[in-house]
């Protein structure tokens, strides 16, 4: 069994140092961009069940005889827009759609066109720097 990295993970020849740390800076903003996304869809997801919260809270209302708080919250509250004329799925969208999907189209662009495509070639440079070569468990693929 070979101690070497599969070769979509070794830098194609001519290759140089630079481009690939800047290309691994790209992939690091990427993944950046990717945990943005992540807590925008947590957010979308919270503000749903917050709303969903908030019709339960006015049924409670209404049952205890507050009917024109309850009804006052259900017209201005229930259902409202985060955001000027966007509930929080219309924000993903516009989110997917545009800067996430233009961020990743540009990173695929740069890696297709300087690295043949090869993904994270700063870390697995990095790996087998810091690996122990030979070592169990400290292998350069599974």
């Amino acid at each position: 069994m070979s101690d070497r990295p599969d070769p979509a993970h070794q830098r194609p020849e001519g290759l140089d140092d630079q481009t690939v740390e800047a290309l691994g800076k790209l992939s690091e903003a990427l993944e950046v961009v990717e945990e943005a996304r992540g807590h925008l869809y947590a957010f979308h997801r919270r503000c749903g069940e917050a709303d969903l919260m908030l019709g339960d809270a006015v049924d409670l209302l209404k049952e205890a005889g507050h009917d024109d708080v309850a009804d006052r919250i259900t017209t201005e509250l229930v259902g409202r827009n985060i955001v000027e004329g966007r509930w929080s799925f219309q924000v993903v969208e516009e989110y997917d759609d545009g800067y996430y999907a233009a961020f990743r189209e540009h990173e695929q662009r740069a890696r297709d066109e300087l690295a043949d495509g090869r993904r994270h070639l700063f870390e697995a440079e990095m790996k087998e720097d810091r690996r122990t070569h030979g070592r169990r468990h400290h292998e350069a693929t599974p």
